[in-house]
């Protein structure tokens, strides 16, 4: 799965504007999130409070010179977050030497880590659905009939056309 959206880090620089992350960051950016996604599917990190956990690297977002990373991660079902988020920032200089290994860079970015909270939002707005004040927008009305478009068949005559010749 490919995210390639760019994320507000709250930083913004002058020559990248308002046209969002470059096609070499976002590229980059998919490297480095295979890369850490290897190393922690691996489990070749040594941390008491990595250890058995699943983490999932859900988009890395890179700076226009590609020297700062941010990983969003999210571990699986969100348990101990912020646990896992201290142990990741303490191993991220070996994390980076990692990276540096499988992916052909000219500088190996300085990793930071963040919890994803696309996941959150997504659910937030599954609940404003449902909503019972909300839902009934959402339902096609059954009492209306979508007008025809001249030259189109409706079902009923394209059925009847299919039995009566």
């Amino acid at each position: 799965m490919i995210m390639a959206s760019h994320r507000d880090t709250g930083r913004q620089d002058i020559r990248q504007g308002a046209r969002g992350p470059s096609q070499r960051q976002l590229r980059a950016g998919e490297l480095i999130r295979h890369a850490v996604a290897e190393v922690l599917t691996r489990e070749e990190i040594h941390h008491e409070d990595l250890a058995g956990v699943a983490i999932t690297v859900t988009e890395v977002s890179l700076s226009p010179d590609l020297r700062q990373a941010t990983c969003y991660i999210m571990p699986l079902g969100g348990k101990d977050a912020d646990q896992v988020l201290a142990a990741l920032h303490k191993t991220g200089p070996w994390l980076s030497g990692q990276v540096a290994r499988r992916v052909d860079l000219k500088f190996t970015p300085r990793l930071h880590f963040r919890i994803d909270e696309s996941f959150d939002n997504a659910d937030h707005i599954q609940q404003l659905l449902r909503r019972d004040d909300v839902a009934p927008d959402l339902r096609p009305n059954s009492e209306e009939r979508p007008e025809e478009v001249p030259g189109e068949v409706s079902e009923d005559m394209s059925e009847e056309g299919a039995d009566g010749a």
